[in-house]
């Protein structure tokens, strides 16, 4: 039965972006939310701006946007040598919080910030409520900084205190999260409608704006009316917009949206076997083994490097190579040994390996199996039929691969990109790393990499370091001469030993070439419970600075690094992670990088991070502290067939000295992953 306030709830289809970005109408927010998982990409122009974002609905109460504005009216900088004709780039950071859902008597209402820790050029809050009454959407809302200059209304807050009445106006060197200025100085009164046409694709937008742009940074800008009309055209996944703004400016836009929970590619897969009603043999002597194998790697993905039997246990040991989704991996590991072995064999176990190192053991009943693949358990999960768990210290005393040593390639796609550099908005470098090693054992190998760049526009860059005059260290700020030193660089070479040292930890040490701008030595040592929410680690390493001049050399610099590294996933965030390294940075400052990261259905994962340091944003310079943002896809959703995988696409906004972290060749997060999935 569905009750008043379900009823009520107002659908998100329909919802729409505004110019800067986010859910809204045109130049104001509304409180409402797009369905959880939508990425909307986002482009809008007018005379004075334009505006490219991306807004992503994380959790259905929460609403992020990354937004870059081109200023047409004022260049990047007054030297042509330097950036040319380049207009000025600003970027920016917006959140909306849904307080609570719209019910039959109250409204949707949230809050949010606009121009989160950037410079400030559409630095605002708002408080907004919203309420449909049948093809009619209305909104009514509160804004504060930019969106609040006509001052229409006196300040609410004022009432509180004096200070609520005043609002900083200084800028700085952006990136600062500048909490003083929250709802405070100028407020005003806005609000909207939006009217659902019978025609469907087609959406009318009014809204009435609480800023005056008398102190715009693109210039005072002409207001004949603080109203404005639009309209919007649904085709698809894309919107089409256009309005007319402040009573004399024509503006336009494209919104492509996807929903992150709902991608996925078509898949040519072996269908699931069968489970006969008997078995195909008596006793284990008959199965075709070298048939089994080739059905496990072919149908299952898993690449058997050995075997034991003893007691009616069946334990194989191997690599899952194909199915990044663990549960269908195991139940077709199942069907397959359910449909060949014979009906004395009552237990399978499945030991998943990293190289030749096993990470965890599943223990799965052959009858529950059994009667759970022939629809005998009406409603019954696979999961019910086996258990995860910690390898066995019997699994670990069997397991012998008949191949412990040898060479193996490998080769890994690049995709570097900055965004806003003064030559050029957009510089990319792509290609590939190609790899190549030896195992001497299990647990000792030797791994080489080297970068070839394919498709670059790098070649633009005016300058190297910048004229920054700072007291850090040159830790990272050398990333242009590393990039365009040459079309072919050794990333990568270093030798690695690996071992499960106890129960549920696993330990590294590692030594050489270890990442394009450093080497040297290190450790880490990892407690990683099978299922668990959460693991910890630490990692130690002394490293020095790689010479950009030429593959081999060094320079002088040389650092003791190294951190905590605490890795959490919290109930109360459903399919998100919180990592926290806690220790020292390459600039020897001390702090912490905490890194959120939203797992998705389709496996793609969104991230941000940040490292705050006891490095002043001063001594930093322009950004004020270092973050970033990421994007990881797998593979299997550019793949016919299933694969395993994911490539990252990250967006570093400034990269600076302070809050860095050694790129280590090897992590053993990333080794476990398979004892408490998060990216796969």
């Amino acid at each position: 039965m569905v009750n008043a306030e379900q009823r009520w709830q107002l659908p998100p289809a329909g919802v729409s972006q505004g110019a800067h970005g986010g859910v809204g109408l045109i130049q104001v927010p509304t409180a409402r939310m797009a369905s959880e998982g939508n990425l909307a990409i986002n482009y809008s122009d007018n005379e004075e701006y334009r505006f490219w974002s991306v807004s992503t609905q994380l959790f259905p109460w929460l609403e992020a946007t990354v937004r870059y504005t081109d200023v047409r009216t004022q260049l990047y900088s007054d030297d042509p040598g330097f950036s040319g004709n380049q207009t000025y780039k600003d970027k920016g950071i917006d959140a909306k919080v849904r307080l609570w859902r719209e019910s039959q008597w109250l409204p949707e209402f949230a809050v949010g910030f606009r121009d989160l820790g950037g410079t400030g050029l559409f630095e605002s809050e708002f408080a907004v409520l919203s309420k449909k009454f049948g093809d009619f959407d209305l909104h009514l809302g509160m804004g504060w900084g930019y969106l609040g200059n006509t001052a229409n209304i006196t300040n609410p807050f004022c009432s509180l205190a004096e200070s609520f009445c005043l609002r900083a106006a200084d800028v700085g060197r952006g990136g600062t999260v500048k909490y003083d200025n929250f709802f405070k100085g100028s407020a005003s009164v806005y609000g909207g409608i939006e009217y659902q046409t019978p025609w469907q694709p087609l959406r009318l937008k009014l809204e009435y704006e609480g800023n005056n742009y008398v102190n715009d940074f693109a210039g005072a800008l002409a207001q004949d009316s603080r109203w404005n009309l639009g309209a919007v055209y649904h085709w698809r996944d894309f919107d089409f917009s256009l309005n007319y703004q402040r009573g004399n400016t024509l503006g336009f836009g494209v919104s492509y949206a996807l929903n992150l929970h709902n991608a996925a590619g078509y898949k040519v897969k072996p269908p699931l076997r069968d489970v006969p009603a008997e078995p195909k043999v008596a006793q284990f002597d008959q199965v075709q083994r070298e048939q089994l194998i080739y059905d496990l790697l072919y149908q299952a993905g898993f690449l058997v490097k050995s075997s034991a039997l003893a007691d009616g246990v069946l334990t194989v040991y191997g690599n899952q190579i194909a199915y990044r989704d663990h549960e269908e991996a195991l139940e077709r590991i199942g069907r397959i040994l359910a449909a060949e072995l014979p009906a004395d064999i009552t237990t399978y176990k499945i030991v998943n390996l990293n190289g030749n190192i096993p990470m965890l053991e599943s223990v799965i009943d052959a009858s529950e199996f059994k009667a759970v693949a022939r629809n005998e358990r009406l409603g019954a999960p696979f999961t019910s039929t086996y258990v995860r768990q910690d390898v066995s210290a019997q699994s670990l005393a069997d397991f012998k691969p008949l191949v412990t040593k040898g060479f193996y390639t490998n080769m890994e796609l690049f995709w570097i990109q900055t965004f806003g550099s003064p030559e050029e908005f957009y510089m990319y470098q792509g290609g590939v790393i190609l790899g190549a090693g030896y195992s001497f054992n299990p647990n000792w190998a030797l791994h080489a990499s080297s970068k070839v760049t394919l498709l670059e526009n790098f070649d633009k860059f005016n300058f190297t370091v910048d004229a920054f005059d700072t007291e850090l260290p040159r830790v990272r700020t050398f990333i242009r001469e590393y990039v365009t030193r040459s079309k072919i660089t050794l990333d990568t070479l270093y030798g690695n030993w690996q071992e499960r040292l106890a129960p549920n930890l696993y330990g590294q040490l590692y030594a050489g070439y270890l990442e394009a701008m450093y080497g040297g030595v290190g450790g880490e040592v990892m407690y990683r419970p099978v299922d668990s929410n959460w693991a910890v680690g630490f990692d130690l390493n002394y490293v020095r600075q790689r010479s950009y001049e030429n593959d081999f050399s060094f320079f002088d610099y040389k650092v003791l690094t190294g951190h905590a590294n605490i890795y959490w996933k919290p109930d109360f965030l459903p399919d998100t992670q919180l990592t926290f390294n806690v220790g020292r940075f390459l600039a020897k400052d001390l702090g912490v990088n905490v890194d959120f990261a939203k797992r998705f259905n389709s496996g793609i994962v969104m991230g941000a991070y940040a490292a705050i340091t006891d490095v002043s944003s001063e001594q930093y310079g322009e950004g004020s502290f270092t973050k970033g943002f990421y994007i990881s896809i797998p593979f299997d959703l550019f793949s016919i067939t299933p694969a395993t995988g994911r490539g990252k696409l990250p967006w570093i906004p400034i990269s600076r000295d302070g809050g860095q972290m050694l790129n280590r060749p090897s992590m053993l997060y990333n080794m476990t992953e398979q004892r408490s999935p998060f990216f796969d």
